[in-house]
C-alpha cells in the first residue's frame, strides 16, 4: 500500500501535465496477438480516463503473412517494404478490416473493468489517411504499396474534441479511389507530426533501445540516432528507432519506444521520471548549460558518491562555491545529473577538463560526450589549443575520443607544480 501511495504521488505532476495533450500510439500488429494485448488496452483506456487525447494507429504484419500462407501467396520486400501485387492488397484488406473491428470489439469489451466502467466510450475510424502509391524503385514495381500523403487533421482534431478515440489503419486511400497498403510506422509519424502530437509511443517487442550490451539506453537526441541505426541495420527496432527521430524532427516533442509484452510498460514511460522505455526528445525534458550558486547543492550530491570511491578529487562546498561558474551541468526535471568543469590554467594556452561525472542510472545516454563537447567548444571560445585531463579510472573513455597520452613534464608550470604523485593519475592531452 505504501509503495501504491508513492507512486501515485510522485505520477501526479504527469496526470497533471498530460492531460488535454494529445498522443499518437502505434500498436504493430505483432502486439495486438500478444498475451498482454489485453493489459495494454485497459491502460489505454486508463490514458483517456484522465484526459489524454488519443489516436491509435495499429498495423497487420503478421496477420497478412497469415493470410498469404493461408492462400499459396508468396510474400516479396524490396527494402524492408512489402510488395503489394492484387492478390496480396486482397490479403491486407482483409487482415486490416478483421483487426480493425477486433480492437474495437475489444476496446468495448474491457469496458466493464476499466477506470471507464458505466462510461460510454466511442471508437472512430474512417478516411483520415489520404496516400499515393511509392510507384517504381531501383526498377522494382511496388504496385498499390505507398506512403502518406496527407492526414485529415481537422477531421481527426473534431473527434478527438468530442472525447473520441480515433482509430488510423495502414491502408489509404488516393484522390481516385484507390487503396494503397501503408507501414503503420508511416502513418504513426505523420499523424503525430501533421497533429502537432504531444508525443509518439511506439510499442516494439524490446523495453526500448539496447546498446551492445544489452543494456537499456533511457534517453537520447534525435541527433545521435544515425549511429544507431547503423547498428541496428534492417531490424524492426531500428525502424521504430528512425520512426521517433523522424517524428521529433518534424515538431513533436516527444518520442517513446516501449515494450508491449511487458505489463504496465506504458504507464511506467508516462508517468514516473526515469521511465521504463526509451525517449527520444527535443531537449525539453534536461537541460546542458552552464551552472550557478543555486547548482552547489544538486553537484554534491552527483560527485560525492565518486569522491568517496576515490574516482574524483574531493572538492568541499566552499571551493565549488568559489568554482561555480567553472562548471557546465547537465539537469533532467530539476535533478542535477551530469557535470565537467573547464579550469584555464594560468600563462599557457591550456585548459584542463576536471570533474566530469555522469549519474550512474543515465550514462547510456550521451551525456559524456556532450558535456566534453561543451567543454571543448567554451575551450575554444578562451582562445586555448590544448585540453588536458587527469584520471585515474576513465582512460580508456578520453582515449576514444581523441586524447593522446602525455606526462607530468609536458604540463604547464603552474599545473605540473600542483600534480599529485600519490594519486598518480594518468595524463592525457587534446589539440582543439
Amino acid at each position: 500500500m505504501h509503495e501504491y501511495v508513492n507512486w501515485l504521488r510522485h505520477a501526479t505532476p504527469y496526470i497533471n501535465s498530460h492531460r488535454d495533450c494529445t498522443f499518437v500510439i502505434m500498436l504493430p500488429g505483432e502486439a495486438i496477438e500478444d498475451g498482454n494485448f489485453g493489459n495494454i488496452v485497459h491502460d489505454l483506456v486508463l490514458l483517456h480516463s484522465l484526459g489524454v487525447r488519443l489516436v491509435l494507429v495499429h498495423g497487420s504484419r503478421p496477420q497478412i503473412e497469415t493470410r498469404l500462407n493461408d492462400r499459396g501467396i508468396r510474400a516479396h520486400f524490396h527494402r524492408t517494404l512489402r510488395i503489394t501485387d492484387g492478390p496480396t492488397l486482397d490479403c491486407v484488406i482483409d487482415a486490416v478490416g478483421q483487426l480493425r473491428i477486433a480492437i474495437e470489439a475489444r476496446l468495448s469489451m474491457d469496458m466493464a473493468s476499466s477506470p471507464m466502467q458505466g462510461s460510454r466510450l466511442r471508437v472512430a475510424s474512417g478516411n483520415f489517411v489520404t496516400a499515393r502509391p511509392i510507384g517504381v524503385v531501383d526498377g522494382v514495381d511496388y504496385h498499390h504499396t505507398g506512403e502518406v500523403r496527407r492526414i485529415d487533421r481537422r477531421g481527426i482534431n473534431r473527434l478527438l474534441d468530442e472525447r473520441s478515440i480515433v482509430l488510423l489503419s495502414p491502408l489509404g486511400y488516393s484522390p481516385t479511389g484507390e487503396i494503397f497498403n501503408l507501414a503503420c510506422e508511416d502513418v504513426a509519424t505523420r499523424a503525430a507530426i501533421d497533429l502537432g502530437a504531444d508525443k509518439l509511443v511506439l510499442f516494439g517487442a524490446e523495453q526500448g533501445l539496447l546498446d551492445e550490451q544489452g543494456k537499456l539506453i533511457r534517453e537520447m537526441r534525435p541527433q545521435q540516432v544515425p549511429a544507431h541505426l547503423v547498428r541496428l541495420g534492417d531490424s524492426y527496432q531500428g525502424e521504430l528507432l528512425d520512426a521517433a527521430a523522424q517524428a521529433c524532427r518534424g515538431g513533436v516533442k516527444r518520442s517513446h519506444l516501449v515494450s508491449y509484452q511487458e505489463n504496465g510498460s506504458l504507464l511506467t514511460e508516462l508517468f514516473t521520471r526515469d521511465g521504463g522505455g526509451t525517449l527520444v526528445d527535443q531537449e525539453q525534458f534536461e537541460q546542458l548549460r552552464e551552472a550557478t550558486i543555486e547548482d552547489v547543492g544538486g553537484l554534491i550530491d552527483l560527485i560525492t558518491p565518486l569522491e568517496e570511491q576515490g574516482i574524483l578529487v574531493r572538492r568541499s562546498r566552499e571551493v565549488l562555491e568559489r568554482e561555480i561558474e567553472q562548471f557546465s551541468i547537465v539537469e533532467r526535471d530539476g535533478l542535477i545529473i551530469a557535470c565537467a568543469a573547464l579550469y584555464p590554467i594560468a600563462d599557457s594556452q591550456t585548459g584542463e577538463l576536471a570533474c566530469l561525472a555522469v549519474s550512474g542510472d543515465y550514462r547510456h545516454g550521451g551525456r559524456g560526450d556532450e558535456l566534453l563537447e561543451r567543454i571543448e567548444s567554451r575551450a575554444r571560445a578562451l582562445g586555448l589549443k590544448t585540453l588536458i585531463v587527469l584520471t585515474t579510472r576513465t582512460a580508456h573513455w578520453f582515449q576514444e575520443r581523441g586524447f593522446e597520452p602525455s606526462s607530468v613534464e609536458r604540463l604547464p608550470a603552474a599545473r605540473a607544480s600542483l600534480y599529485n604523485y600519490q594519486r598518480n593519475s594518468k595524463i592525457f592531452e587534446k589539440a582543439l
